[in-house]
């Protein structure tokens, strides 16, 4: 026979009871998940699902039988399908108030369902976390729901879904090493407990006292493994604003070639030419707009999204999703400070390894949802130190490198300031490169160029005339794709007019990317770097002598061929 509703329904009442009089309060399975959801919008899910004590451990029946007494649920996550400002979703909390939030058969078959739920239907899925890990009642079959979700997760995500992993206090051992650290977006509620094993047992393992806040959200989020903090009570516009970037809108753009941008010429003849170094000082000054302005001047509800998911948080990398007009892009750039404290913070936008891997990750993650990705580049170069060295700054610019070149969605470059060396390719390989018109694009710096070839850097104002570095220099020879415009004495004069004409140069690239197939995209993209040097295609010849060598060589190998 069944169970009788009305005896678990009189027990719940009896705990309840027995609670007050105790004093002691226990959150509800689900609590968090509420307060995300659109009231009465949303339908339980496979409430019933119960573990079967697979080991048949001693008193573990009894502990549930407690635990679901006082939380009134069966098990420790609760799963439901509804809306979140109109967004449909499936949504799951795992909750610490259930047994520690431990995941057992049942937690685990309740993810894999709800990964398969949202494929089916085509909409985000969304985990709120709160576990000590694995239930160890279970044993192995609690350890093996860590590649249950995973498996499930990936799959989905494969598929073209958004997860949205929410980690609560605390997410820690085999959630934390599963489907909590999966999201395409990981957000974090502050002073959060999170990590693979315990601070004590780590404490205990390598006898080493552990530094303040150890594992906690801001640690987490340091170490470029969780996007973005949010508190509690602002956690459920944080994820709406992410499900407005990955819903699909209908597109208001501009359309034919922008007016303002210079595709032939040299820019205002008017205006005295200013030299090739007078433009480097020009565009490294302080008073220059940075990233931010024309992330502020030219997209809307930008969010800012952190780290690389290998234990690095690079700010002189900055990425994040945002709106141009009401097309979502994602926009990733060198960041450089105002003043000196800043500069100091943003290693005066020099990136070392994980700035470059976090670009890749949000390049991806662009491509996966079909949006279009925009760099602003402005850096010096990629940071030549020690420790950019140990951990791969080569092989994270070869990453993008390749990356970007069959990136199935349109790239936009803009150089802003001074593009140098690899350290500016390495997030400037797009589909169109347009320069502002003082800008400098650089094999490397004017100063490292004279400090190489002639072993003096005070020639660098010789070596900006010799190396040919001006947007206007670099489109005559069609290395670039056009120039915007500034006003005369940069665009610090006046931004406004230099951000029109941006607004309008982006407009018109997205337009005519719009409809792009994704494999003459990338095959154009493919034959835009292949086939780049034009009149001087190709931009070697072999000369004579090496013709005679290389027959000497045949005729030499012909006669050894002989001898044998």
């Amino acid at each position: 026979m069944g169970e009788n509703p009305f005896e678990r329904k009189r027990a719940i009442l009896l705990a309840y009871r027995e609670q007050r009089a105790r004093g002691r309060k226990y959150a509800h399975v689900g609590l968090k998940l509420r307060r995300l959801m659109d009231p009465e919008s949303f339908t339980e899910l496979w409430q019933d699902l119960e573990t079967q004590d697979p080991l048949h451990f001693p008193g573990y029946r009894e502990k549930l039988t407690d635990n679901q007494q006082r939380t009134g649920a069966r098990d420790a996550l609760m799963c439901v399908k509804g809306t979140i400002g109109s967004f449909p979703v499936v949504c799951c909390e795992l909750s610490a108030s259930f047994l520690m939030g431990s995941m057992g058969s049942v937690v685990g078959e309740k993810i894999a369902r709800a990964a398969k739920m949202a494929d089916q239907d085509k909409c985000p899925l969304i985990i709120i976390s709160a576990s000590g890990g694995a239930r160890m009642q279970e044993g192995m079959y609690a350890l093996f729901q860590m590649e249950k979700t995973a498996a499930s997760i990936r799959r989905f995500q494969k598929h073209g879904g958004l997860f949205i992993s929410i980690l609560t206090d605390p997410t820690m051992g085999g959630v934390s090493a599963s489907f909590a650290s999966l999201g395409d977006v990981i957000l974090a509620e502050p002073d959060a407990l999170i990590g693979f094993a315990g601070p004590r047992v780590i404490a205990q393992t390598i006898h080493q006292k552990l530094p303040k806040g150890f594992q906690k959200a801001q640690f987490q989020l340091n170490h470029g493994f969780v996007d973005r903090i949010a508190e509690p009570e602002k956690m459920r516009d944080e994820v709406l604003q992410l499900l407005r970037f990955h819903a699909k809108e209908e597109k208001e753009q501009a359309s034919g070639q922008p007016k303002m941008v210079k595709t032939t010429g040299c820019g205002a003849s008017h205006r005295r030419r200013l030299s090739a170094y007078e433009r480097v000082r020009l565009v490294r000054s302080e008073d220059r707009p940075k990233i931010t302005d024309y992330i502020a001047a030219l997209f809307t509800d930008f969010t800012e999204l952190c780290g690389d998911r290998c234990g690095t948080e690079d700010p002189a990398i900055l990425c994040g999703l945002a709106f141009f007009g009401s097309q979502p892009v994602t926009v990733i750039g060198h960041r450089k400070g105002k003043n000196l404290r800043d500069s100091l913070r943003y290693n005066f936008g020099m990136p070392g390894p994980g700035g470059y891997r976090k670009a890749l990750r949000m390049m991806r993650e662009a491509e996966k949802f079909g949006r279009p990705v925009i760099t602003f580049i402005d850096t010096p170069g990629a940071y030549p130190g020690k420790e950019a060295e140990e951990n791969g700054i080569s092989s994270a610019i070869a990453e993008n490198l390749a990356a970007m070149a069959e990136l199935r969605v349109p790239i936009l470059s803009i150089v802003t300031g001074e593009g140098s060396s690899g350290g500016a390719l390495g997030i400037g390989a797009g589909d169109r490169i347009l320069m502002l018109e003082n800008a400098v694009y650089s094999v490397l710096s004017p100063e490292g160029f004279a400090s190489i070839l002639w072993k003096d850097s005070k020639r660098a104002a010789e070596a900006s005339e010799i190396m040919q570095i001006t947007a206007p220099e670099l489109l005559e020879r069609g290395l670039i794709d056009g120039i915007i415009e500034e006003p005369e004495g940069g665009i610090q004069k006046d931004p406004a007019s230099c951000y029109s004409r941006m607004k309008e140069a982006i407009g018109s690239f997205l337009s005519d990317m719009e409809k792009a197939d994704a494999d003459e995209l990338t095959e154009r993209r493919y034959q835009k770097y292949r086939l780049f040097e034009g009149p001087l295609r190709p931009a070697c010849r072999a000369s004579d002598d090496a013709v005679i060598r290389q027959k000497k060589s045949f005729s030499s190998l012909q006669k050894q061929e002989s001898d044998i």
